[in-house]
């Protein structure tokens, strides 16, 4: 038998272990383990009742597990009536009845020798048996002074049978447990609050964000589709305004009830609200036909409404043609943007980007290529500011528009491919729009010298420091053509010419002198360059950040393979 104080620190340690599980499942797992070591026992079990089914549903088995027993069980229950002290104890609960001790409720003990006390006990002895056990022990759980469950203690046959004494620590640990589980309870109940819109019952935008991830994650390892649906009820601020905000929100609680019926077509699907009158549906492994049909039903079920004028809808789906998808921020962007076409041209129907006319205008619109005002034919002049970022740090987007960008054979913008130049500046305004560059500045170096002069720049914006920083970019610009460096003063940009790459931010330690003070000379914050060599020399591409420019840190590799493809084929140096 254990001494007193290896008992309290088991107490302990079972409170501490459940203070810390993040649910309630993680909870019981805990318990059972931490009260099966604190007896010395072969198997423990945490079961809960269900009152509407008088049944003890097994919620999790730990230790030594029988034939057919699972650590995790999806269907393991037993009628309450096969235990006739927690029946009766579920009957006379109190503080004066025989079943408890000091207003806890008593633990008690089987084995297999105890089987002459009534047909249930004989047969709870031959169920030990045929698990190979020679001795339960089972101790109610009380939770907020009710019923809740049952702690369950077994040991081999061979091993001591439990003593009274065990009975009764186990009846502590049976308080401790319950303790543990209110809290696990209390947390999950404001987990709940913090990821779901009170007024519908859906998911809020933090719930959306966190399941968007999860399903792009899978998108990313293995391909499965991801499609995002954003909805805008037509017709609130009219109904807020004439019959009052009650009847305004029960019209966004019926459109709830709407979405997620159709979203339940979808296996898997997650229904949310985004807030005030917009709302989301994300679906992973569904085909993109799929989702646009349940779209579709969703906009002819919200014109069945009694208030309101239906619903703006807009769809993204990477089962379509829109592009690499590997962030939430790009498909967010597609799918309002798709959303916001519905809603200015009035469609009874969704929108899905990737579906329209070559190219399509919700990409463009997302990308800002397309101004949004051409759509919202006579309405008031505006430009929507969309959910998610136009631009993107991500390096499978980089490579595909860069990609998109040199492959395009339309004019203007064919380049001659012995331009090497002309290729070069198709991938670094490419890449400079789609990071929100400050600026972009092509070098060139050439054959056998270790003279490096600029070759071409493009200014897309001013920094946003103090007028004295956009003084020093101004005098950098006006000087470009006459700049020259001697390589040797520069190591990180001498190793990218020759086929590298690199990363720099201000104020890093480590940072080379020489190449940090280029970029506080021009007022900037990070640099992101690659280079390479063709016959006609060796090539330099750098872009150039302030704060409100996206990070560069993952780019390298990337922008250094489109400086390789820019530089295959034909070639000639700068006119």
């Amino acid at each position: 038998m254990q001494g007193a104080d290896a008992r309290l620190r088991a107490v302990v340690g079972l409170a501490q272990a459940m203070s810390a599980a993040q649910s309630r499942i993680e909870a019981v797992q805990v318990a059972a383990r931490r009260a099966r070591e604190a007896l010395d026992a072969d198997m423990g079990a945490v079961s809960v009742w269900e009152r509407d089914t008088g049944r003890l549903r097994v919620l999790v088995n730990n230790g030594l597990l029988a034939p057919g027993e699972e650590e995790l069980p999806e269907d393991e229950s037993y009628p309450v009536a096969d235990y006739p002290e927690i029946a009766r104890f579920l009957a006379q609960k109190g503080q004066g009845d025989p079943w408890s001790v000091d207003g806890l409720p008593r633990a008690w003990l089987q084995s297999v020798d105890d089987d002459a006390d009534g047909a249930a006990c004989r047969e709870r002895a031959a169920s030990l048996r045929r698990r190979g056990r020679g001795c339960c022990l089972v101790a109610p759980i009380l939770l907020r002074g009710r019923a809740w469950g049952e702690l369950y203690l077994a040991r081999q046959q061979g091993a001591p049978v439990f003593s009274p004494d065990d009975a009764a620590f186990a009846t502590v640990l049976a308080a401790q447990i319950s303790a543990g589980l209110a809290q696990s309870e209390q947390l999950e109940e404001v987990r709940r609050l913090a990821f779901t819109d009170p007024l519908t019952g859906l998911a809020n935008r933090r719930a959306i964000d966190a399941r968007l991830d999860a399903a792009l994650e899978a998108h990313r390892r293995d391909g499965t589709v991801v499609s995002l649906v954003v909805c805008d009820v037509n017709g609130l601020k009219r109904v807020n305004d004439e019959k009052g905000h009650e009847v305004g929100d029960q019209l966004l609680e019926r459109f709830a009830n709407q979405l997620s019926l159709c979203g339940a077509l979808l296996p898997g699907s997650v229904a949310g609200r985004l807030g005030g009158d917009e709302f989301c549906l994300v679906a992973e492994g569904s085909p993109a036909d799929d989702v646009v049909r349940v779209a579709e039903e969703l906009c002819a079920q919200a014109l069945t409404l009694d208030q309101g004028d239906g619903v703006a809808c807009g769809v993204a789906s990477t089962g379509d043609p829109i592009g690499p998808v590997t962030t939430a921020d790009r498909l967010f962007r597609l799918a309002d943007a798709a959303q916001y076409r519905a809603k200015a041209g009035e469609a009874a129907q969704p929108v899905v980007a990737g579906r329209g006319q070559l190219p399509d205008p919700t990409v463009r619109l997302a990308e800002g290529t397309l101004d949004g005002r051409a759509d919202l034919r006579g309405r008031k002049n505006e430009r929507r500011r969309f959910r998610g970022a136009r631009h993107s740090a991500d390096p499978g987007l980089l490579l595909a528009a860069v990609i998109g960008a040199l492959d395009e054979e339309q004019p203007p913008r064919r380049v001659h491919p012995g331009d090497s130049l002309g290729r070069l500046e198709l991938v670094a305004e490419t890449a400079a729009r789609l990071l929100d560059a400050v600026s972009w500045w092509i070098s060139y170096v050439p054959p056998g010298t270790e003279r490096m002069r600029t070759a071409h720049y493009g200014v897309r914006r001013m920094t946003r420091g103090p007028a004295s920083v956009r003084a020093q970019i101004q005098r950098a610009i006006n000087d470009a053509p006459d700049a020259v460096f001697d390589l040797r003063s520069y190591p990180l940009t001498s190793q990218a010419v020759r086929g590298g790459a690199f990363t720099m931010r201000t104020g890093v330690p480590g940072n080379d002198p020489a190449e940090e003070a280029v970029l506080l000379v021009g007022g900037y914050r990070a640099v992101l360059a690659a280079g390479g060599h063709n016959p006609a020399g060796g090539w330099l591409i750098e872009l150039f950040a302030d704060e409100s420019t996206l990070p560069f840190a993952a780019l390298g590799p990337a922008l250094r393979s489109l400086v390789a493809v820019a530089l295959s084929g034909p070639a000639s140096p700068p006119g």
